[in-house]
């Protein structure tokens, strides 16, 4: 599966997107590619994703599969991309 980055997470990942293999695992969640993600781009990334206070992701990032809204219990599969959105301002 694929996760893409923008914005400040783009940053901290350095690219824009990462391809991701879960050999032999099977009912991969969103929760579990957030988790994969976090070994290896560390506390920043972490920060960046996660509430400390309800240890679920920050209401302010939405997060898409195969650009449907998604929770950390939505499953995924082979060839599905991951996005993490950040908030959007304007006006």
């Amino acid at each position: 599966m694929t996760a893409r980055f923008f914005a400040a997470l783009r940053e901290i990942v350095g690219s824009k997107e990462e391809t991701l293999e879960f050999k032999n695992e099977k009912g991969i969640t969103v929760k579990r590619v957030l988790s994969e993600l976090t070994k290896l781009h560390g506390k920043a990334f972490a920060d960046y994703v996660y509430d400390t206070k309800s240890d679920g992701v920050r209401g302010y990032l939405q997060i898409l599969v195969n650009e449907k809204s998604a929770t950390t219990r939505t499953k995924l599969k082979d060839g599905d991309v991951l996005v993490i959105v950040p908030p959007v301002g304007g006006g």
